[in-house]
């Protein structure tokens, strides 16, 4: 499927990031590129909290990521949103797909999943859909599943390229609501992007993998693709993907703010020139939206910067 952000204007990019801790560097580089991006179009740029699973939440991490992007001179257009303001506006998505007979109910758990279906997915066991025609358990909870066609999906990523993928075989029928009633990420994510008028996603490439299980929900719904552009891992010591676990030498705060704004231009292969390393924040989105090139971003994931504080 191919996308048109060619005949769309202006640019509506997004930052959404999860309020699970302190903002470290990995979330940085999603924040500066996609700002970058959409700043580069004369577009606009939201925030999303994505506060969706409520045991995650760490209380007063939203607050606290929005007053470190303040002083790091990022201006949002809009209003925050915060998923956990819009779980009616799921149910009607969701009673919409299943009036459309795109969804069904399952009964099985998750160790009944890996039972029958021991290989690995993209995110867990793959769904065998074993209650494709009605559930089979006794369980009384039951998850919302989105039927998937047995037929490859051809995405198209803007700095990695195309990716193919059948969900069938390499997902299965994937979870729309929660046993425990909770909305799924998928489903969020594309209802947000589409009421928002998202038409340019630039996130990390951990969620590259997601895109085709996104793509086949903008189609059930009958809906242009946005721009999808993922950005390399910020890779920690064990070369995996950086998160808040690896320690204050990861995180961002208002001390080495700026310097870490510098990193992740350097990150991000745009070669800001080393008089600017000691440059205000609000300088540094300056040079960076005038320069500001995907082309020069490159695929591989790379360590991140030691920070001091």
């Amino acid at each position: 499927m191919s996308s048109h952000l060619q005949d769309r204007s202006p640019t509506v990019g997004r930052f959404a990031p999860s309020p699970t801790g302190p903002l470290h560097f990995g979330s940085l580089v999603a924040a500066l590129g996609s700002y970058l991006s959409a700043k580069k179009n004369r577009g606009r740029w939201l925030v999303r909290i994505e506060d969706l699973d409520p045991p995650r939440v760490v209380p007063g991490a939203a607050a606290a990521l929005l007053r470190l992007l303040e002083a790091l001179a990022f201006e949002w257009d809009g209003e925050v949103i915060y998923q956990s303001r819009r779980f009616e506006r799921y149910r009607q998505v969701l009673q919409q797909l299943s009036e459309q007979g795109l969804t069904f109910p399952c009964s099985c758990s998750r160790r009944e999943i890996i039972a029958s279906a021991p290989q690995p997915g993209e995110d867990g066991p793959i769904y065998p859909g074993t209650c494709r025609r009605g559930p089979v358990g006794q369980r009384r909870e039951r998850a919302i599943r989105l039927r998937v066609p047995d037929e490859e999906l051809l995405c198209q990523d803007q700095i990695f390229g195309p990716l193919r993928q059948n969900l069938r075989r390499d997902v299965g029928d994937f979870v729309l609501r929660r046993t425990d009633g909770l909305y799924a990420y998928q489903l969020a994510v594309v209802i947000d992007d589409i009421d928002s008028g998202v038409n340019q996603v630039v996130r990390g490439a951990d969620l590259f993998s997601s895109t085709p299980r996104q793509v086949f929900l903008y189609r059930c719904l009958q809906q242009p693709l946005p721009d999808y552009f993922h950005l390399p891992l910020v890779l920690g010591v064990d070369a995996k993907k950086l998160s808040k676990r690896y320690g204050p030498s990861a995180l961002i705060t208002v001390q080495n703010g700026r310097q870490a704004l510098w990193w992740a231009l350097e990150f991000l292969g745009q070669q800001p020139p080393q008089e600017l390393a000691g440059a205000a924040a609000a300088e540094l989105l300056s040079w960076g939206i005038e320069h500001f090139s995907p082309d020069l971003v490159q695929t591989a994931g790379q360590p991140a910067p030691v920070l001091s504080n």
